[in-house]
C-alpha cells in the first residue's frame, strides 16, 4: 500500500485524470471546514453537504424545502472567513467549530461551501473512499484506515488560496506517522508488517511516496511544539486577527477529541461511519 500526500489546490485539478478506484482519500481543513464538519457530526448533525459554490448551496436548499421534505436544511460555510451573506440571505451558520452546537445542529442536515475544503472534497469524487479528517478525529480516522482495502491512501491538503497550508500539511504527517508507526523505520524504507509498540501501525504499507516522507519529517519536526508551529500559518494568523475566530485556533488543534470516522458517501453527504 502507498501513502501520498497533494500539499495544494493546484494538484487538485490532476485528480480528475487519475483512476481513483482503488484510492481511499483523506481530505484536511484543519482551519476550519473539515474540523468544523467533525464537530458537526459528533454533535448531531444528520449529514454534511459540500458544495463548491454559493449558488450551489442556495439551489440546494431551494430544491429540498420546495419539494416539502420534513428535514431542515441548514445553510453554512464562508468567504474570506467570515459567514456568508449572498442575494439578500444570510447563511444560518459561517465556519467556526464553535457555531455547531448540538442544540444548533442536531438531527439537521448542513449544506456547506468554503473556500477551499469543499472544494478539496469534490476534487475526490470517483475514489473508493473520501473521509474528511482533522486533528479533532486522527486517531479513528487512522483506525478506519488500517481496515480499508486500498492500494492508494491519498492525503488532500485543502491548503490556503492556492497555496500550502502548515497546519493540514502537520495533520497530514501526523496521520502519516500513525500509519506507519512512531518508532518504524526511516521513511522511504520497507514498512512491511511494522508493529510499533503501543502505537498504530498499517501492516502493507510499504512504500511512502516523496510527499509523504516531507510531511511525516513536518510533523515529527514541529509535533512538541504544535500550537506555536501551526499558530503562524496564513490561515492561523487571519483568523486570530479576529476577535470572535481567534478561539477556533487552539480548538481545531485538539487532538483526538471526537472518535468518530466522517465519510462522504456516494450520493456526496458526508455522514458518520456506523
Amino acid at each position: 500500500m502507498k501513502l501520498e500526500v497533494l500539499f495544494t489546490p493546484a494538484e487538485f485539478a490532476s485528480l480528475a485524470q487519475r483512476d481513483l478506484r482503488a484510492t481511499a482519500c483523506v481530505v484536511f481543513d484543519v482551519l476550519r471546514a473539515t474540523s468544523t464538519f467533525v464537530t458537526a457530526l459528533h454533535h448531531g448533525a444528520k449529514a454534511i453537504i459540500p458544495v463548491s459554490e454559493i449558488a450551489e448551496a442556495l439551489a440546494f436548499q431551494k430544491s429540498e424545502v420546495g419539494s416539502q421534505k420534513s428535514e431542515v436544511i441548514l445553510l453554512a460555510g464562508e468567504r474570506n472567513g467570515v459567514r456568508i451573506s449572498a442575494s439578500g440571505i444570510d447563511f444560518d451558520l459561517g465556519n467556526s467549530p464553535r457555531e455547531y452546537t448540538p442544540e444548533t445542529v442536531r438531527g439537521k442536515t448542513i449544506v456547506s461551501t468554503t473556500t477551499n475544503g469543499t472544494r478539496a472534497l469534490r476534487a475526490c469524487v470517483g475514489a473508493k473512499t473520501i473521509l474528511a479528517s482533522s486533528f479533532l478525529n486522527l486517531n479513528a480516522t487512522a483506525e478506519f484506515l488500517r481496515r480499508e482495502i486500498a492500494e492508494t491512501i491519498l492525503l488532500v491538503c485543502a491548503g490556503t488560496g492556492e497555496n500550502k497550508a502548515d497546519e493540514d500539511v502537520l495533520a497530514a504527517g501526523a496521520l502519516c506517522e500513525l500509519l506507519v508507526g512512531r518508532d518504524s523505520v526511516e521513511p522511504g524504507s520497507s514498512n512491511r508488517n511494522v508493529r510499533a509498540r503501543g502505537t498504530l501501525a498499517l501492516p502493507y504499507v510499504n512504500d511512502l511516496s516523496d510527499s509523504a516522507q516531507i510531511a511525516l519529517r513536518t510533523w515529527r519536526e514541529a509535533k512538541s511544539k504544535l500550537a506555536e508551529t501551526a499558530g503562524t500559518s496564513e490561515n492561523a494568523r487571519r483568523l486570530l486577527a479576529i476577535p470572535e475566530l481567534r478561539d477556533d485556533v487552539q480548538f481545531c488543534l485538539q487532538k483526538d477529541i471526537f472518535p468518530l470516522v466522517a465519510k462522504m458517501e456516494t450520493d456526496g453527504a458526508i455522514r458518520v461511519l456506523i
